[in-house]
């Protein structure tokens, strides 16, 4: 899921943005959220501390409390994976933004040319999160593309017939084969059990007497058979 979050003061580049993001991802049939704020709050730096995957920040400079050059110096802090985009009326602080090397993808003017750029902002956004290390596929008309390492395991629901992709943040319910999401997953994925596969990069420790993982999240996870525990020891 790609996440949008954008912080501007003044409602109608809020809405702005909002309705550039609509327009351009639902042609694109990915699944996404937008989150919206006014201040960089202690809402908004819930989402800076979120482990939320594909984030998309489309930051105003001049907020009422922070200022946007700041927020980013603290977005940085935490990850380099997401994308800065500097949404502003104030040209002149391009040259602040470039000195403080952010990784940034666009400063863009709120008075020139502002949606149409914003929109290509956007697609080079996606373009970025395309060569990361992802899950993609289609199903039921909605194309997932899940960062691998946001998964702790993947586990298949015998009554419905789906498979359950379980990571940080949600459960997807694909109607997918484990075999088939087994072909997409990286060397990090093993197998613990007939019906499920565990990210090893995220486990933090296992228990063999009790068959029992437990991941850097703190989440529990019983799905270890005799069978298939060696791929943990």
């Amino acid at each position: 899921m790609i996440n949008f979050i954008i912080c501007d003061d003044v409602q109608k580049y809020r809405e702005m943005a909002e309705r550039v993001i609509d327009s351009y991802m639902m042609k694109n049939k990915l699944e996404y959220k937008t989150h919206i704020f006014k201040d960089y709050d202690s809402k908004f730096m819930e989402i800076v501390e979120s482990r939320l995957s594909f984030k998309v920040y489309i930051l105003d400079i001049e907020a009422p409390t922070k200022s946007g050059i700041d927020i980013a110096r603290i977005i940085r802090t935490k990850d380099v994976d997401s994308v800065l985009i500097f949404l502003t009326g104030h040209q002149e602080l391009g040259q602040v933004v470039m000195k403080n090397d952010f990784l940034f993808l666009s400063f863009i003017n709120k008075f020139d040319n502002c949606e149409q750029r914003l929109k290509n902002s956007i697609d080079k956004a996606l373009q970025v999160f395309k060569v990361k290390s992802v899950v993609r596929f289609k199903d039921n008309g909605i194309v997932y593309a899940i960062p691998q390492n946001d998964i702790l395991y993947i586990t298949r629901d015998s009554v419905d017939r789906k498979c359950i992709i379980v990571t940080d943040y949600n459960e997807f319910k694909v109607g997918k084969s484990l075999s088939e999401l087994e072909e997409k997953v990286n060397n990090n994925f093993v197998k613990t059990h007939r019906a499920c596969l565990m990210n090893s990069k995220r486990i933090l420790s296992f228990s063999k007497s009790q068959k029992q993982v437990i991941f850097d999240n703190g989440m529990i996870s019983d799905l270890v058979s005799t069978r298939f525990d060696k791929e943990l020891v």
